[in-house]
């Protein structure tokens, strides 16, 4: 029987290009894992990218994933569009999507679906604090 996961995801950056962040929540069987990441000189569009890979990688083994996204681009590329930038992380996005069943769900952003905006919170949140202070690395968020 395959698992099903549930991978709400969204990506910030505060400047286009500037420090950005970007948080994955996966959820399957009643758990929860919240990932967090970011990068000090990068784009939105990275960042988005970011948090999926980032939550695919997570995934020890192949499940049927529903990755629930705001962003219009994450959807294109997870449904096979064409990349003209970013093809370093479109390629790696595919590839660990490519172990899974994947299906997208596009929620409007800011639209209160409250996975959404939490994701959206802590991917600002993250990207706020490399403005601060410059700092770099992932983190787990319970």
């Amino acid at each position: 029987m395959t698992t099903e996961v549930a991978l709400f995801v969204d990506g910030s950056c505060r400047g286009n290009p500037g420090p950005g962040g970007c948080c994955a929540i996966l959820q399957a069987g009643g758990r929860e894992k919240v990932l967090v990441d970011g990068a000090d000189a990068t784009t939105n569009n990275r960042m988005e990218l970011t948090a999926v890979l980032t939550g695919l990688q997570a995934l020890k083994r192949p499940c049927a994933v529903t990755v629930v996204t705001d962003s219009q681009y994450v959807a294109a590329i997870l449904g096979d569009g064409q990349a003209k930038a970013n093809r370093d992380l479109v390629q790696q996005v595919r590839a660990a999507a490519a172990r899974h069943e994947i299906t997208v769900q596009r929620v409007a952003g800011h639209s209160g679906h409250a996975l959404n905006e939490r994701c959206d919170r802590l991917a600002h949140a993250e990207a706020t604090s490399r403005v601060r202070c410059g700092e770099s690395g992932s983190q787990v968020v319970k």
